[in-house]
């Protein structure tokens, strides 16, 4: 089968589509034919060696796809050859075949296609733990999401505006931005153009926001600090900017103000009860045409590789759905 490989930690310019024999499904594992899988920022970080997670190599990237079940392994309950389905890989699913553990496997809703199902579930189960069980977003509340024009932070956005919060959109560009505002941002923040800090405080009448969302990191996080309200929760999800930033830690007591980190892949293992209740009220939002992902681009296997830099480039709104098959 055809799959991207990384030989070797470093640029993405050293991966390479390769011919490889497919895998077999181990003890509580099925083998997946995959239709579509989507690029998300840690592929780009792991198959550089700079994410916290280092698999074993040779391996493929890809942390999402969707497509049929081929087989399934022993020990398997619920899933048959025929399944459609949606899963959460690790790694390995950009490639034409993935075998992934059955705990990983989400039936693929009716009324949703691969394209679709293959962008949906990490980024909005990201945004949902995050702004749900982390930040305890409350209705009537305000939200700063930045990177707003990202996969991820698109579906923050969404969810915000689902979850009846006032959602203010930061970006690097117009382009962006108004990307954001047809999806539905209440208002807008060019922060590479304009003071973040200021004009937050300028929206909000100079009480601040009450709770960020921030998949960036570097300048703009103590910015986004500093412009959160009384009690204010500035929730940590990644570094798309390339930098960890330093943050006085005196800003926190100032206002009571919670720095919380996001880390929704390891949260699965530790609440897998919360994690169910959160695909089931995912589901249900889109059944309902409350949120559905914004695919900006649809490429061959043969260009992810490009997707890639362009992703870490910042480059990308949206998501990018590969075609390992095409």
């Amino acid at each position: 089968m055809k799959s991207l490989l990384c030989t070797a930690f470093g640029p993405l310019e050293h991966l390479a589509i390769s011919e490889i024999r497919s895998p077999r499904p181990g003890p509580g594992q099925v083998l997946i034919d995959v239709k579509a899988a989507s690029l998300n920022f840690p592929d780009a970080l792991m198959a550089q060696g700079l994410y916290q997670v280092k698999p074993p190599l040779p391996f493929s990237p890809g942390t999402e796809i969707a497509g049929v079940i081929v087989e399934v392994g022993v020990d398997v309950r619920g899933f048959r050859a025929g399944d459609r389905v949606i899963a959460i890989t690790g790694w390995g699913g950009f490639a034409e075949e993935c075998a992934v553990d059955a705990g990983r496997v989400t039936p693929l809703p009716g009324g949703m296609d691969f394209e679709t199902g293959a962008a949906f579930l990490f980024t909005y189960e990201t945004a949902l733990h995050a702004l749900q069980d982390r930040g305890r977003l409350e209705a009537g509340e305000t939200l700063l999401v930045l990177g707003a024009a990202g996969g991820v932070g698109l579906a923050a956005l969404e969810i915000g505006k689902v979850m009846g919060a006032r959602v203010f959109a930061a970006a690097s560009s117009e382009d962006k931005l108004a990307l954001c505002r047809k999806l539905g941002a209440d208002e807008i923040i060019n922060y590479v153009s304009g003071n973040l800090r200021d004009r937050v405080k300028e929206l909000t009448g100079g009480k601040g926001v009450d709770v960020v969302f921030d998949p960036v990191g570097g300048p703009y996080t103590e910015s986004a600090l500093r412009a959160t309200a009384w009690g204010g929760r500035l929730l940590v999800i990644g570094f798309a900017a390339g930098d960890i930033p330093k943050v006085p830690i005196n800003l926190a007591l100032l206002k009571e103000r919670s720095i919380v980190g996001v880390y929704w892949g390891e949260s699965v293992k530790h609440d897998p009860e919360g994690h169910l209740r959160n695909v089931k009220q995912l589901m249900e939002w889109f059944a309902a045409g409350k949120v559905k992902p914004f695919v900006s681009e649809r490429v061959p296997l043969s260009e992810a590789a490009a997707a890639m830099k362009r992703l870490i480039h910042r480059q990308v709104m949206g998501k990018v759905v590969i075609f390992p098959e095409a």
